[in-house]
């Protein structure tokens, strides 16, 4: 039973998520052989105060 851990920067819609899980879910089908029941995808919501990049958070890039 794969489980798949997505962070993403919050601000994604609910239909980029649906199709997100949707391709991520056909491939670890095809590649896994598995049953598309069997995958989990979890999706995270980072804030932009909580993700630094170069020694930056990304709230202050913007």
């Amino acid at each position: 039973m794969p489980f798949v851990h997505v962070e993403l920067l919050e601000g994604k819609t609910l239909e980029q998520k649906r199709e997100m899980a949707k391709g991520i879910t056909d491939v670890i089908v095809k590649a896994g052989g598995v049953n598309p029941d069997s995958v989990y995808v979890i999706f995270k919501d980072l804030a932009k105060t909580e993700l630094a990049k170069a020694g930056q958070l990304i709230a202050d890039k913007q």
